[in-house]
């Protein structure tokens, strides 16, 4: 399972996968990655996405959502 928390910038985007790291006791922070929004080219019209790999199920995805919405964002499973 992967868990994608969308962001609405950057500097949300890296609190969230510092704040992951150390409640879910991940040895590497998430990955950040930028998602451009469709037919925009300026970088303001950006989400941003951290992406927490989850094989085992064993992040709490409620948990995952509480943190996601503190930062104006929400959680996506993949």
């Amino acid at each position: 399972m992967r868990h994608v928390l969308v962001l609405p910038d950057r500097d949300a985007a890296e609190e969230v996968a510092e704040r992951l790291a150390e409640l879910l006791g991940l040895t590497e922070e998430p990955q950040l990655v930028r998602d451009a929004l469709a037919g925009e080219d300026d970088a303001e019209d950006a989400q941003w996405l951290v992406v927490v790999e989850d094989p085992d199920a064993a992040h709490d995805p409620a948990r995952l959502d509480e943190l996601a919405a503190e930062y104006d964002g929400w959680r996506e499973a993949e």
